[in-house]
């Protein structure tokens, strides 16, 4: 028979407690949650706020060189919100700039749709190219000057591969329509882009919502290292009323 004076004996365990005292976790333990939660931070970071990518080809060159790897930064509320001309983005082209992959089906359907959540897009097309138009602006081209023209003003553009050069040898003449944006390569003579699409649906444009993101750091390789402005003169132009 037990007294007040005996000391009680260990109880069962529960929740990782052993008579009411918490069992003190190994360091190969803490090291194991640590990194767990390091790989899942590192895999939300990178799916749902920044992306890098490779560039493949010169049609944004000077601005990005083929062989550099990129930044690039995914918004997170209203892509639209967020873009402005001038940035330089990458999007996905499927349908667009590129065919549209054929409809997954079976598991390949659950596979793709629990991609989709975790931000992946599978099938994806990706191009890099400069936003030039958004929603509701009228791009034409080209002035006496060989410059582009926005919304009835005209635009120096300090990034192009030739300076001085005509903005582009296709004439053209669009308002984009809404919820879309015009996009054109530095490299004008070297780029497929908005222009080459004139007679598709869409004329050319790309839908808001197909942006990845904007290209905002040149990390590969490091003596090419460093930022990528948003271009102030086609930032500066008004909107479309």
């Amino acid at each position: 028979m037990r007294t007040e004076r005996e000391p009680a004996q260990d109880g069962p365990v529960q929740d990782g407690l052993v008579g009411g005292a918490a069992r003190p976790r190994g360091p190969g333990v803490r090291i194991v949650v640590a990194l767990t939660v390091a790989l899942v931070l590192a895999l939300l970071l990178r799916t749902f706020v920044v992306q890098t990518f490779s560039i493949p080809s010169d049609s944004m060159d000077p601005t990005l060189r083929p062989g550099e790897r990129v930044l690039v930064w995914r918004s997170l509320g209203d892509p639209a919100a967020d873009l402005r001309r001038g940035d330089v983005v990458v999007f996905d082209g499927s349908g667009t700039f590129a065919p549209s992959p054929p409809e997954p089906t079976g598991l390949a359907a659950l596979g793709a749709a629990i991609g989709q959540g975790l931000g992946f897009r599978p099938g994806e097309a990706d191009f890099v190219k400069r936003v030039v138009g958004l929603p509701g602006d009228r791009i034409s081209c080209c002035d006496a000057q060989g410059r582009l023209l926005v919304n009835g003003e005209p635009v120096d553009e300090p990034y192009l591969f030739a300076p001085g050069s005509p903005a582009s040898a296709t004439a053209f003449d669009i308002e984009v329509p809404a919820g879309r944006i015009w996009l054109m390569g530095d490299n004008r003579e070297q780029s497929t882009d908005s222009r080459s699409h004139l007679g598709s649906p869409g004329g050319g444009t790309v839908a808001v919502d197909d942006v990845i993101g904007r290209v905002v750091l040149v990390t590969w390789p490091l003596s090419q290292s460093g930022p990528v402005q948003r271009d102030a003169p086609l930032a500066g132009i008004r909107r479309a009323p």
